[in-house]
């Protein structure tokens, strides 16, 4: 499901900016030694994320089920040979157990199709983790969603408990539910979403 993105992505390279995430500050501050982990970036868009860790020396896959992210990508980064890119979607994706060392899925969950395929890639996502290694989430939750500027997305909510508990028994790093205030390139719409963000550590 693609929720109408590909209209945005259509509309501007770099629909979401180009610094990471606003996690990954105090992620990379807290884990300096990225250079040489290997890294997932699952459903990775244009791939802001991806590119920030393989700057850094990390070995980063990245994949996303739409060909315009991904032609977006290739177009921003003028490295962005540093990260191996596929498109497939979350279905297609080989998951082999203990890979990598960080799996990030931001702004991918509340894009499936039902709560069971969440806690299906999320079990995934844990599965294909490095003991000692972490998962970062970013997703919408049920709260308060304003979807004006998202005709065609019809997210799957859970509550922000409902995505701690995925990690119940994992080290929470963070565990947030915020506002996100944002305005797309392709309106001028300004609206909100609820928002949790994990950073969350796979027991040793």
């Amino acid at each position: 499901m693609d929720g109408g993105y590909d209209e945005i992505y259509m509309s501007s390279c770099c629909v979401w900016g180009e610094e990471p995430g606003s996690l990954f500050r105090g992620f990379t501050l807290r884990n300096r030694e990225v250079c040489g982990a290997k890294v997932l970036d699952v459903g990775c868009g244009e791939g802001k994320n991806a590119i920030h860790f393989a700057r850094l020396g990390a070995h980063v896959e990245a994949f996303d089920i739409s060909e315009l992210a991904l032609h977006n990508a290739l177009s921003a980064w003028p490295d962005a040979h540093l990260v191996r890119w596929k498109r497939c979607s979350v279905n297609e994706w080989v998951w082999e157990p203990n890979r990598f060392d960080l799996i990030i899925a931001y702004g991918l969950l509340h894009c499936l199709a039902s709560p069971d395929d969440i806690f299906k890639i999320v079990k995934c996502m844990q599965h294909a983790t490095t003991p000692g290694g972490s998962n970062v989430i970013c997703a919408f939750n049920s709260r308060s969603q304003d979807l004006h500027a998202h005709p065609t997305l019809h997210p799957t909510l859970l509550s922000h408990t409902e995505l701690s508990d995925l990690y119940h028994g994992w080290q929470l790093d963070v565990c947030t539910d915020n506002d996100l205030w944002e305005t797309h390139p392709h309106c001028e719409h300004t609206h909100c979403h609820s928002l949790t963000r994990i950073i969350a550590r796979k027991p040793m």
